[in-house]
């Protein structure tokens, strides 16, 4: 099953601290760090990426839909906001979704249409360690392995279906 990765773009942005200096500084190229980022993303792992940015900080005369790099770039209509978008794709997407929002009402309402949801940060952090691993070259480590343990591993109870669904989605990530 493919996931679609659907981005809150400028809840991403701003959540990062290295695009955030870049947004602060030109509000485009910020967009375009994200999605230089998501394409060298893509590379690894092939999830159809669609980025949504609210319309009203679009560039003039631009197109609302179009593809850069392998990654769909929305912006929104006239009249709505990203979140909208955002919240119709979940919908439409359901269990094939992947909702990245640290917008709690944007993540509730998808988690709400099935959707599963990531933090903007927890995601930049997935994205920079596929991105770190990738660079790896195979190189091996000094570690010899696992070490012989009787500590108790993992929780105490079992998580709810939606929540052990929403972890598989993630660690496919």
């Amino acid at each position: 099953m493919s996931l679609h990765i659907i981005i809150d773009g400028y809840n991403l942005i701003r959540q990062s601290a290295s695009l955030s200096r870049l947004d602060q500084q030109d509000i485009l190229l910020g967009r375009e760090t994200l999605v230089e980022m998501l394409a060298a993303y893509r590379k690894m792992k092939p999830h159809p990426i669609t980025v949504v940015f609210d319309g009203q900080q679009s560039p003039p005369f631009a197109v609302q839909r179009h593809r850069q790099k392998g990654i769909s770039v929305r912006f929104s209509p006239p009249g709505k906001s990203a979140d909208d978008v955002i919240k119709r794709m979940a919908c439409q997407e359901r269990e094939k979704a992947l909702v990245v929002s640290s917008d709690r009402e944007v993540a509730d309402f998808a988690a709400s249409c099935g959707a599963a949801t990531i933090g903007a940060q927890q995601f930049e952090a997935k994205i920079q360690m596929a991105a770190h691993l990738d660079g790896d070259n195979g190189e091996a480590d000094d570690y010899s392995g696992w070490t012989l343990s009787t500590k108790k591993k993992g929780p105490a109870r079992r998580l709810s279906k939606r929540q052990r669904r929403n972890r598989m989605k993630i660690k496919k990530l």
